[in-house]
């Protein structure tokens, strides 16, 4: 490794390289260190659904600022992405309701409400229960398999250091301890998700961060058309922020834990994202427990197949794939954002949301402690 950097980044997830390109794109010089051989982990593990519209909050504000930049990073590395937008299918009166209530807040420019008879012609789910929906045109998707290596390497032949294999071990003023050595850094960003609670374990438990596990699955289905953009259900509308603060919101929340208590405790989020080979990616279950054994039967697996099988009217579904993706959370909390040590910043998403926040969160947070720096660089 070279002896000194301005910016070391530890942690090469999507948070991290997003620090990695804002601070090279100011003419820095800059390192990313990471204990594994690639990109994996949460970055690799997800929807690739860049889910803007249905943040609120600041976190609205990373995810609309980060939305170009994805675009230009897109053409930049050569990764594929898609305006594809994303849909939300209502099967109940009272899912509707959210939505209308939703399109009233948001305006024509976020939210276009959709009728039954819309979302049936543009959207391959069976008929039985539909009472309507929308279309949020502005999010984007990503392919999560591609998306977050190609800025990696991009970024590699951009002048970026990546030092792969490389354990960082400990912090102080200006200095990263790593396995192959300390080295200088004027500003060092800390961007490891779940991995807090190792490096500085006081944070974690300060916030109460755990390591949630989550049920995903690859599969193809028989659909008469392809699903043309991401796919939001109901219960969607139970876990983003942006309908959280909806007076209708409590009675769809109300309902999902009368009629499916048990989805409801394993933390069914049940969404679709189709991917640029015909296959979808369908997810996810949530447990929140850290202290659960590695171990888990096929309950949450299971949850995603019959919800799928009932929400397009198919029984064939050929499975390809299925994981258990790993992210942080911490109670009503969406990020960790501290300076523990002189020029050491620890910055964390603790909800999941790390693809949809991560390049307006790092565009913030580079521009708060570099501004200094990058007015001399």
């Amino acid at each position: 490794m070279k002896p000194s950097y301005d910016v070391v980044v530890v942690g090469a997830g999507i948070v991290g390289l997003a620090h990695a390109y804002h601070a090279h794109r100011r003419g820095l010089r800059v390192a990313v260190v990471d204990h594994a051989g690639g990109v994996v982990g949460a970055s690799v593990q997800n929807f690739g659904h860049v889910c803007l519209t249905a943040q609120s909050g600041i976190a609205g504000d990373y995810a609309r600022r980060g939305r170009q930049h994805w675009l230009d990073l897109s053409r930049s590395a050569g990764f594929w992405s898609a305006q594809a937008g994303t849909f939300c299918v209502a099967r109940h009166d009272d899912e509707l309701a959210v939505m209308r209530e939703f399109a009233a807040v948001r305006g024509p420019a976020e939210v276009e409400l959709l009728s039954r008879e819309q979302v049936l012609d543009r959207v391959p789910v069976a008929a039985d229960r539909v009472t309507g929906g929308m279309y949020l045109p502005n999010d984007l998707q990503v392919d999560p398999r591609t998306a977050a290596p190609a800025i990696a390497r991009w970024l590699a032949t951009e002048g970026v250091d990546f030092h792969w294999r490389t354990a960082a071990s400990g912090f102080e003023p200006g200095v990263v301890h790593t396995s192959r050595g300390a080295v200088r850094a004027t500003a060092t960003f800390v961007t490891v998700n779940y991995d807090i609670d190792r490096l500085f374990p006081a944070l974690a438990e300060r916030d109460g961060l755990l390591r949630c596990r989550l049920h995903m699955l690859r599969a193809r289905l028989p659909l008469p058309a392809a699903l043309p953009a991401p796919l939001f259900t109901g219960w969607s509308l139970v876990r983003y922020s942006g309908f959280a603060d909806l007076p209708t919101t409590s009675a769809v929340a109300e309902r999902l834990r009368a009629e499916y208590p048990d989805h409801v405790d394993i933390g069914l989020h049940q969404m679709y994202t189709p991917q640029p080979d015909g296959s979808l990616l369908i997810g996810d279950t949530h447990y929140h427990d850290v202290s659960a054994p590695p171990f888990q039967s096929e309950e949450g697996f299971e949850v995603l197949l019959d919800e799928t099988r009932k929400l397009f009217g198919i029984n064939d579904i050929q499975v390809s794939e299925r994981w258990q993706g790993v992210y942080c959370s911490a109670p009503g909390q969406e990020f960790l954002i501290e300076q523990p040590i002189e020029g050491t910043h620890v910055v964390t998403v603790t909800t999941g949301i790390g693809m949809t926040t991560g390049l307006g969160l790092a565009l913030d947070s580079v521009e708060n402690a570099l501004g200094p720096l990058v007015a001399q660089a």
